[in-house]
């Protein structure tokens, strides 16, 4: 990619339990949450972190930076931005309530898209853990007797480490991260979610609807969820939007309207 081709590293982190809908039913959730094929993993795709931001922009800036909307011509606009892909998920701890976990997997990943636009992230090498341990930090409050981490019903043995580097969670917050092998991640990012019983009601009468009982599955409040926003390189385009300005995109909580539904979940969006 072209060294002038820099742009910015959005995190998010719901606020309160997200939909990110797929649209299709393949099991007995009716409603499921929208995941990547080759890990299982969720995602939120990018084309709803763009029509959120460009809600909250000022209208004189959202011509340029996200294109024109259907009343105000046919110009592209001047920045992409990729899938939103979990960073960290939330699981219930014994102690200490819940952790954040993520894998090796999820923080090379990180690590390579963070030098697609240009981000500078000093990562150290993890390495495995194994399927029976997990990386966290001494004096973690998600720690069992000093040396056991207990998570849903499984139980890791301890292997201390810093993790300090991992800075798309507030420091404090840190305390809570754990590094599981990329397999036991990958069963609470698949398993860990919360599936609601929803009914529908008829428009008229507000009464319930014959039949209409469906289930509709949420990513939990808390997860972490990292997406890249750079300038599109279109020629004749000289005065593309700068990092700062792709930064300023974050801020106050955002509002995320799941589809379908009159539900709306809480996002923090915040820069690297």
């Amino acid at each position: 990619m072209p060294a002038n081709n820099v742009g910015a590293i959005l995190y998010l982190q719901a606020l309160t339990p997200l939909h990110p809908g797929s649209g299709t039913a393949l099991g007995a959730v009716d409603l499921p949450v929208q995941r990547e094929r080759h890990t299982n993993w969720p995602v939120i795709p990018g084309s709803s972190v763009k029509g959120v931001l460009r809600e909250a922009t000022p209208k004189d800036l959202r011509p340029r930076l996200f294109g024109a909307g259907d009343n105000e011509g046919t110009s592209a606009g001047a920045l992409s931005f990729t899938d939103a892909r979990t960073l960290a998920f939330p699981v219930r701890s014994l102690k200490g309530v819940f952790a954040w976990v993520t894998c090796p997997q999820v923080i090379q990943r990180w690590k390579r898209d963070s030098g697609l636009v240009g981000a500078q992230i000093t990562l150290p090498e993890i390495n495995d853990p194994g399927e029976s341990g997990a990386f966290f930090e001494e004096g973690s409050p998600c720690a069992h007797n000093g040396n056991k981490l207990i998570l849903e019903e499984f139980v890791f043995d301890a292997k201390f480490a810093v993790l300090d580097f991992f800075d798309a969670l507030e420091s404090e917050e840190r305390k809570r991260l754990v590094v599981l092998d990329d397999t036991n991640f990958t069963h609470f990012a698949t398993y860990a979610t919360e599936v609601t019983a929803r009914i529908k009601l008829k428009e008229e009468t507000k009464t319930v609807e014959e039949h209409a009982l469906f289930y509709q599955e949420f990513l939990p409040a808390e997860p972490s969820s990292t997406l890249l926003c750079w300038p599109r390189l279109r020629e004749g385009v000289t005065n593309r939007p700068q990092p700062s300005r792709i930064s300023a995109l974050s801020g106050r909580p955002r509002l995320f309207r799941s589809v379908g539904t009159r539900r709306r979940a809480r996002v923090s969006v915040r820069s690297a």
